[in-house]
Order: structure tokens, then C-alpha cells, then sequence
């Protein structure tokens, strides 16, 4: 495939998340503009901290939320920390079901809280599995390793992934 063909291909992928609601088109261009050859690969170790950081930021949310009573201003905070990173990588469905959370902390609602928290998860799983195909477009066909989110996987436990773990991208 040449390289003009894997920009178009590229740019449509983009587009489609864009289009679907999924990014920020202006934040995540501001993303791939900061890449180059001194660091290929910036987008999407950008993203990978992203995801690490998500998965404690879960755990401690996970945490509050099973605490009685429960203390709606930890759940803020950590809700707050998690909006600032979706926003960071342009993730607009995640950011906008972190704000209903928001909302019902500010309401004193557990079950609200709850039911948001579920959706931002969705949400952020659904981001996963879009920007995990993003990503293999980007894969030149002569090498081979884990994907990003294969040792996401690896460090944080199982989730619902379209490969089997260990069959790698071809990146």
C-alpha cells in the first residue's frame, strides 16, 4: 500500500470517528501535528497513557463508589481528573458521559453515579476497540509486535479485545 493511499485511508478512519462523535477532530489533529520521525509513534503512546492512567483512575472511582458513606467529592475529583484526560486526546462520547456523573455527584445521587459510571466504561471500551483499529492503519507491514492495547491488556487484566491476546499487530 503506498503512502499516499495509507494518509487517505488514514484520514477517513479520522473523519469517521469524528463524524461519529467519538473525537475531537482539532484535538486530535493537535495530537498527530506534535508527531514525526524523531517520535513515530507519539499519537498512540499518547493514547497508551491515556488508557493506563483510565484503569487506575476506574479502580479508585470503583473503590468510592463501593464506600459507605459515600463521599460524592472523592468521586468528583477523580471524575475530574478522568474528564481532563478524555479531553486531552479529544474523547468527546467519554468527556460528555463524565459530565452526567458529574451531575448527579452534584445531586447526591448514588444510583445516578452509578448508572453514569457504566456509561462513561461503555463508552471508553467502545473509544478502545475504534482506536485500536486507528491504530493498525498506521502499522507497517514489516514488523511485528504487541499492540499498545495488548499490553494494556497485559498489565491491567482481561477485556473484550477483536484479537486474541499475544497475536500481536502487525506495527
Amino acid at each position: 500500500m503506498d503512502r499516499n493511499h495509507l494518509q487517505r485511508q488514514v484520514a477517513l478512519m479520522r473523519s469517521s470517528l469524528v463524524q461519529q462523535g467519538y473525537l475531537d477532530e482539532q484535538q486530535f489533529l493537535q495530537l498527530e501535528d506534535l508527531q514525526d520521525d524523531a517520535n513515530p509513534n507519539f499519537v498512540e503512546e499518547i493514547v497508551t497513557l491515556f488508557y493506563k492512567d483510565s484503569a487506575r483512575l476506574f479502580h479508585n472511582i470503583e473503590q468510592t463508589l463501593r464506600s459507605r458513606p459515600l463521599d460524592f467529592t472523592k468521586l468528583d475529583n477523580y471524575m475530574h481528573q478522568f474528564r481532563g484526560s478524555n479531553s486531552s486526546i479529544g474523547a468527546i462520547k467519554v468527556k460528555n458521559e463524565c459530565n452526567q456523573f458529574k451531575e448527579y455527584c452534584l445531586a447526591g445521587n448514588a444510583e445516578g453515579c452509578i448508572r453514569a459510571f457504566q456509561k462513561v466504561k461503555q463508552e471508553h471500551e467502545t473509544l478502545r476497540v475504534q482506536l485500536e483499529t486507528y491504530f493498525q492503519a498506521f502499522c507497517p507491514p514489516h514488523m511485528y509486535f504487541l499492540s499498545f492495547f495488548e499490553v494494556i491488556l497485559m498489565q491491567n487484566g482481561p477485556k473484550k479485545s477483536s484479537r486474541k491476546t499475544g497475536e500481536g499487530t502487525k506495527c
